[in-house]
């Protein structure tokens, strides 16, 4: 019942259905395919027309932020596991790497999520993920700068977006040992310099 004391109209069992295929197609598709993959061919192999999609998800972004609300669950896993840390240089390293494989779930996703970061677009899907996203690394940064392990300058903006780069170019099939120093060189740009070394 709602506030008016009329019962809540539940959706349709095959708007249900309907909504359910196209995430689990469009998910399978932009696993293959990438980001930018045709939404006809999505609409048709989950056995709808393309008007029945753009109804559940009007664009790209919306269909794209409803696929990684579905896959969140193991993320979410993995920052709880961070939070039990009690190094906060260690906590953010390991947040910066769940992350970097997040935004590298499907080729080309760093593109929509940076656009989106950038715009702070309130009718954008994908700006409330991203702004969750760079709320936590800003809470990770905070607490290793208390503890002297992260330059004062530092914001929790700039490493999502240098977890957003890394994603990107390990998109594009680079391999995993220059992955590694790439990393490495943003670490020494971000951690805190012992003024004795």
């Amino acid at each position: 019942m709602n506030a008016g004391g009329q019962q809540e109209r539940r959706p349709r069992a095959d708007v249900q259905r309907n909504r359910a295929a196209l995430l689990e197609t469009a998910q399978r598709h932009f696993l293959q395919h990438g980001v930018g993959t045709s939404l006809e061919a999505v609409a048709k192999e989950a056995g709808v027309g393309p008007a029945t999609l753009y109804r559940h998800f009007p664009t790209r972004e919306a269909l794209l932020a409803a696929v990684l609300q579905t896959r969140s669950e193991e993320f979410v896993a993995r920052r709880a596991g961070i939070e039990q840390l009690d190094n906060a240089a260690e906590a953010l390293e390991r947040w910066l790497r769940a992350m970097e494989e997040y935004l590298s779930a499907f080729s080309g996703l760093p593109d929509p999520l940076m656009a989106a970061a950038r715009a702070q677009d309130p009718d954008n899907p994908l700006t409330i993920p991203c702004d969750i996203l760079i709320s936590a690394t800003d809470q990770y940064v905070r607490a290793a700068q208390r503890a002297g392990h992260v330059r004062a300058s530092v914001q929790g903006y700039d490493l999502f977006l240098a977890a957003c780069s890394v994603a990107w170019i390990k998109g594009t099939g680079t391999e995993e040992k220059s992955l590694d120093r790439l990393r490495m060189l943003i670490a020494s740009g971000y951690r805190e310099q012992d003024p004795g070394a």
